[in-house]
């Protein structure tokens, strides 16, 4: 299972991926986490994913990851009395709160909020922006607009106000329902839909507090509306990690803004030693084509040149005709990029400073010392995973090796830039059996050869989070 590249890949089941015996295929491919669509399937359904995943973990000694994506206050519209309908450029639409099937004049917009915000100027866009409508006129109930691009629209598309703050909860009805039932599930991360402001995450958070007054399970904040950019350092204080979702941010700004913001979201977030996956679209193709297209490729080395954690896999292996190869060609293409001297020179350029207090200096030490004395791994020992996290924000060319006792925390890191998590329930209680024990480890597990050496990093007293302050080289035995 020892992976010959540090950035993650996250793939997303669905019907082309259910079985234990693809998922299985999957991993042997190269995904190191798996993410459950909530706005699909039923809970039993997506509990007996977890259960598949959990059961291959304990076959494989190998912690995985396992996301659950929070569908949130999606909008869209209704439905019409054929399913769909044609549109010509220029048009009059209308948009009412009128439940009745629509037509080639009208449809219901079932979202009384929205229509409150709708101003003559705004736009609409629909269906993941390929019909695209501005507001003429408004009044009680309804919204007048004329069509400026498309040609179709179908039932329940996707809306999307760019530009706005829609006034809506990030967590709905069904979100908390869903959320309660990821956490009794036993799921590493959830993560949160079209969070606009800080308030969202915080409600979150305390909804996945435990009454031992713990975090259930990390949360992730998906970035998919320009007000969450805004209010970034913010939404930084309150995540645990950050999805940088394409699709609908794609949408709501110009396309020709979305890399400079992959690449600044990328940063701050690395800066702040916290995983950041991007996603959405990586190898859209893969949903019926064997090999992806040259722009996809270079799509998903750019993720990997900007320094993301992970990059991730939707439709593709969910729904696609190719699920396995998509993460195959996802793995080829991220060790190639990682293999680049260029791609090492960016993350040297790139390296956050020191967050100037001692446990940070130590794992920064540590970070120096692998390099100048051609250490193999950096091992180290850790309560909340505080000690890896700090030690993947600095992007280092050898595998960190995480030992704890928790294995939440080691699932949870299988998200995080090069960290490979180890449940080791033995107790640590001096730092001479642990330097032992990590050689044993690194050895067994084929990261070191006898004499080659390691450098281990832990607190003392041992299992007191957060108390990193002993730096050590040691050697394979």
């Amino acid at each position: 299972m020892r992976r010959n590249r540090h950035t993650k890949i996250l793939a997303t089941l669905g019907p082309a991926s259910s079985s234990e015996s693809q998922i299985k295929a999957l991993i042997e491919a190269g995904v190191d986490a798996f993410r459950l669509n909530f706005s699909h399937g039923v809970h039993e359904e997506l509990a007996a994913l977890v259960q598949i995943i959990r059961s291959i973990e304990s076959e494989i000694n190998h912690p995985i990851a396992i996301v659950a994506d929070l569908q949130g206050p999606k909008l869209r519209i209704g439905e019409f009395k054929d399913g769909k309908i044609a549109i010509t450029q220029g048009q009059k639409f209308r948009f009412d709160l009128d439940p009745a099937p629509g037509d080639e004049t009208r449809v219901c917009l079932p979202h009384p909020e929205i229509m409150g915000i709708l101003k003559p100027g705004s736009l609409i866009f629909l269906d993941d922006g390929k019909v695209r409508a501005r507001i003429l006129e408004t009044g009680d109930g309804y919204a007048l607009a004329e069509i400026k691009a498309g040609s179709k629209l179908s039932n329940k598309k996707g809306l999307n106000v760019p530009g706005t703050v829609i006034p809506i909860p990030a967590l709905t009805a069904k979100d908390k329902r869903d959320l309660t039932a990821a956490l009794d599930m036993g799921v590493d991360w959830i993560a949160q839909s079209f969070v606009q402001r800080p308030e969202d995450a915080a409600e979150a958070r305390e909804l996945m507090t435990g009454p031992d007054g713990k975090m259930r399970a990390s949360l992730m904040i998906k970035l998919e509306k320009p007000a969450a950019l805004e209010c970034l350092d913010e939404l930084l204080d309150l995540a645990d990690g950050v999805m940088l979702a394409r699709g609908d941010l794609g949408i709501e700004i110009p396309p020709e803004d979305v890399p400079s913001v992959q690449k600044r979201v990328v940063r701050k977030v690395r800066e702040r030693g916290k995983p950041v996956v991007i996603a959405t679209q990586m190898l859209e193709s893969m949903i019926e084509n064997a090999r992806p297209t040259r722009a996809e490729a270079s799509d998903v080395a750019t993720a990997v040149y900007d320094g993301a954690d992970a990059v991730m896999l939707s439709a593709e292996t969910a729904v696609g005709a190719y699920p396995v190869q998509a993460v195959g060609f996802m793995d080829k293409i991220a060790q190639r990029t990682e293999s680049d001297e260029i791609y090492h020179k960016i993350m040297e350029e790139m390296r956050p400073d020191s967050l100037h207090d001692s446990s940070d200096a130590i794992t920064t030490a540590a970070y120096y010392v692998a390099i100048d004395i051609g250490a193999r791994a950096i091992v180290t020992y850790t309560m909340s995973g505080s000690t890896a996290l700090r030690a993947a924000r600095q992007r280092p060319e050898v595998p960190i090796l995480c030992l704890t006792p928790d294995m939440n925390v080691a699932r949870r890191l299988a998200l995080s830039y090069g960290v490979r998590g180890i449940h080791t329930p033995e107790t640590v209680t001096d730092f001479a059996g642990p330097a032992d024990h990590a050689a044993s480890i690194v050895k067994k597990l084929g990261y070191g050869l006898p004499t080659e050496s390691f450098v281990i990093t832990a607190g003392v007293p041992f299992g007191t989070p957060g108390s990193t302050n002993i730096l050590r080289i040691a050697k394979v035995e």
